[in-house]
């Protein structure tokens, strides 16, 4: 793990393996951890970055609000300190939002893209409320907001199926702090539409979905991808593909990055 300060905000991150780079980011109530089955095959041939996002991990807070741009901004600072000047982003959930805001920012460093369990586009009204709500609820009850939060991630069937799993990624998240899931909840919430993007840009794109994400509706999100070259995965459980969908994810992500 080492440690880059930026805005005087202690980053934590990951960098391993050589060879063409990949950019490795988390979601929402998650750490870099949530890559660790995935880094020992992409590293055999890549040099493979991943970041505890502000707020999350080991990652410091930079205030009330972490907008997406901030996010993307620190991601920047950290291929900066490595002497990256492109790589294939993999974003899951929030990490896909971090990265469509990258690709924003910084186009020059695209090579490709992958949003798992992601969406271009921004929250809908509806979506903002829900946000509020969840600000309220884990003011008030830290623990099982939570706890709930993560089981809903997670198709009905595998809730039974991968207890123990499931459990992991809950103790995992118990450990962002309040601030943290605050700041990420308000940043999620104001985020700008980037679907222009998956229309517009040049390079390899590709979108991962989970046909009973309780989280990002199937249906709704696929035609996002209409009239674009942008390639649809889509997989038969939840929210959380790299655990519900383990092997076939590793798989087609290294297929993605070997190609691109």
């Amino acid at each position: 793990m080492k440690v880059l300060f930026y805005k005087n905000t202690a980053v934590h991150y990951v960098d391993i393996g050589k060879g063409a780079a990949v950019v490795l980011l988390h979601g929402f109530l998650e750490n870099q951890s949530m890559w660790n089955h995935f880094i020992p095959e992409l590293s055999q041939k890549n040099r493979v970055i991943t970041i505890d996002l502000l707020g999350h991990g080991a990652t410091g807070c930079l205030g009330y609000v972490h907008a997406m741009e901030d996010q993307a901004d620190m991601v920047h600072a950290v291929l900066a300190e490595l002497k990256i000047r492109k790589a294939v982003f993999i974003g899951h959930s929030m990490g896909g939002y971090v990265a469509l805001a990258f690709a924003e920012l910084f186009p020059e460093f695209m090579k490709g893209l992958i949003l798992m369990n992601s969406t271009s586009r921004s929250d809908s009204e509806e979506r903002k409320t829900n946000r509020n709500r969840a600000i309220k609820a884990v003011k008030k009850d830290y623990t099982s907001f939570v706890r709930l939060s993560i089981a809903n991630l997670f198709s009905e069937e595998n809730r039974t199926k991968l207890v123990d799993e499931i459990e992991k990624v809950k103790l995992e998240a118990l450990e962002t702090p309040l601030q943290g899931i605050i700041a990420a909840l308000e940043g999620m919430k104001i985020r700008k539409d980037r679907e222009v993007l998956l229309h517009l840009t040049t390079f390899p794109k590709m979108l991962i979905l989970g046909e009973k994400d309780g989280v990002l509706n199937y249906a709704e999100n696929v035609n996002q991808i209409d009239n674009t070259k942008v390639q649809l995965v889509p997989f038969p459980d939840g929210h959380m593909s790299h655990i519900e969908n383990k092997a076939e994810t590793l798989k087609v992500i290294a297929d993605f990055v070997k190609k691109t």
